[in-house]
């Protein structure tokens, strides 16, 4: 456990990009079959271990430390699996001297085969026998609680960089295999053929855009270009093959089981590129629900008949990559688009719709577009050159997104929270509000990002010294009409909400600077934030 200890930790304290992918590299190279390919099924977050669960492991330390003491050292560490594994107290021999510990292999492989009675008792016994960097491998594991800057596509660009093949190779096998994945190690390091994906309705790396300067308009003749709007949802992929229907993410998860009426409403051999988002049919065409509808089927594990009902899923379709057993991609965009049309209009339109085209003609009509969209939900433009053939990655010069001038208010701390990873000594998850009434102040978002380190640890000392009271985790920051900090929020766009105290829900909300010259009486109230979503509407 302790070298997938020593990964998971470098990781998590590596900033670096490139780094990462170094870690990752050597520790493939370096460690053998299968433990390898367990790390990689766990950092992927495609190992399942369901015999053991959080609130179990907390009744595994509270029967050998005092409750009280575990929640005073959790909430100053800020991780449950760090704080066990500091705090862990042994029972019976002393750990040195000892050479029982277990690996990672035994690990995964006895807890895959364990009920949930057995597990804990399992872990129980290798907290014991593990110092504290394998049992903190050890409680990541078993929670799958990783977070370390690591995306799907970066684990994946690591594979491909230590097996010299294309990353797009590796995404496309990525849904056929299982850990602990010895035929794709086997085929990188060259002593075996190239796995044969098994699996119906594969995934098929996507294509991305750049953001675009506005200075580069006069290098790009717009007759080159085609134009749609930019859809306030999420990027999927919907795939059908041999009676098989998939639905992916753009990082390429199978997100299938949260949206069975769109899965079952596929009807096609192929594979769209499009837009997830919440619609149905009216009198007017097709409704678009907000960003704030669609986060109603959002991870969710069932889903039940009322949110079918109220919250019903709708692709959006932007290209075709797939038709029947034909390969599109490789055809520039304008003969992808005219397949498009055709294609989507065979299938149910209650589910499908295809993206509209918009005409301007120069950018200066476009820009005028863009400023002045017919919908709420629409957050800018895409600009599509015509010849573009589908690349996967973020191809230059082919696809650029022109979004819309992010919402700003100015807002005030109300309440603080420990991070994780290498934050878990900083109050770096951050709650703020805007006044309803005088010397009321209501909480509308959180954030997280958008702060430099040096501003992170100027507002963990403000945190700090103006906590007033501790809840858990969470510290209430001196905020009132003479005394607090004020952000100045971005966020992409704005809803109305029930389930929010405030009335209104954020989309994308960051920390834009911090306002230290402000009085927190002059920060936006909640009026100004109902006038937005009006003026949109």
């Amino acid at each position: 456990m302790n070298r997938f200890a020593d990964l998971l930790d470098m990781l998590a304290f590596t900033p670096s990009r490139n780094a990462k992918l170094s870690l990752l590299q050597d520790y493939f190279r370096t460690v053998p079959d299968p433990e390898r390919g367990y790390a990689l099924a766990a950092i992927a977050r495609d190992l399942d271990i369901p015999a053991v669960k959080p609130a179990q492991l907390r009744e595994l330390i509270s029967a050998r430390m005092d409750p009280e003491l575990f929640g005073y050292s959790y909430d100053y560490v800020g991780d449950l699996a760090e704080t066990i594994a500091l705090a862990w107290p042994q029972r019976g021999a002393a750990l040195a001297g000892r050479n029982d510990a277990p690996g990672l292999t035994e690990v995964v492989e006895t807890l895959v085969k364990s009920s949930r009675r057995e597990g804990p008792a399992l872990v129980e016994g290798w907290l014991d026998r593990l110092d504290p960097p394998g049992r903190y491998g050890l409680l990541k594991l078993v929670t799958g609680g990783f977070r370390m800057g690591l995306s799907g596509r970066l684990i994946k660009q690591a594979l491909a960089a230590f097996g010299n093949v294309n990353v797009n190779e590796i995404e496309e096998l990525w849904h056929g295999l299982t850990p602990p994945y010895a035929e794709l190690f086997a085929w990188l390091e060259g002593s075996g053929d190239k796995p044969v994906n098994a699996s119906a309705a594969p995934f098929r790396p996507v294509m991305l855009s750049h953001a675009i300067d506005t200075k580069e308009f006069d290098k790009l003749d717009p007759a080159d270009f085609v134009a749609e709007w930019k859809w306030d949802g999420i990027r999927v992929q919907a795939t059908s093959e041999r009676g098989i229907s998939r639905l992916y993410t753009r990082t390429g998860d199978d997100i299938s089981a949260a949206f069975p009426d769109l899965v079952d409403a596929i009807s096609f051999e192929g594979a769209l590129d499009g837009e997830l988002l919440v619609a149905r049919p009216s009198d007017g065409g097709i409704e678009t629900g907000s960003f704030s509808d669609l986060q109603q089927r959002l991870n969710r594990k069932t889903v039940s008949a009322r949110q079918l009902r109220d919250h019903p899923a709708f692709f959006r379709a932007y290209d075709v990559l797939q038709a029947g057993e034909e390969d599109l991609r490789a055809k520039p965009f304008f003969e992808r688009r005219v397949r498009l049309e055709s294609f989507v209009a065979d299938l149910d339109l209650t589910r499908f719709d295809c993206s509209e085209l918009l005409e301007f003609a120069d950018w200066q009509d476009l820009a005028a577009r863009r400023a002045d969209p017919p919908f709420a939900v629409i957050e800018g433009v895409m600009i599509k050159r015509k010849a573009a053939p589908y690349l996967p990655g973020r191809p230059k010069g082919e696809w650029f997104k022109w979004k819309r001038d992010p919402f700003l208010i100015d807002a005030v701390l109300m309440y603080a929270q420990r991070g994780h990873g290498k934050r878990s000594g900083f109050y770096s998850d951050y709650t703020f509000g805007v006044w309803r009434e005088p010397g009321e102040l209501v909480p509308v978002g959180k954030a997280y990002f958008g702060f430099t380190d040096d501003e992170l640890i100027e507002i963990d000392k403000y945190v700090r010294n103006n906590t007033i009271e501790r809840f858990g985790p969470v510290r209430s920051v001196r905020a009132g009409v003479d005394k607090g900090l004020v952000f100045e929020i971005a966020f992409e766009g704005i809803a109305r909400s029930s389930r929010h105290k405030s009335g209104v829900a954020m989309r994308f909300p960051r920390i834009s600077r911090l306002r230290w010259d402000k009085p927190p009486a002059e920060a936006d109230r909640l009026e100004t934030l109902e006038r937005m979503i009006d003026s949109a509407a």
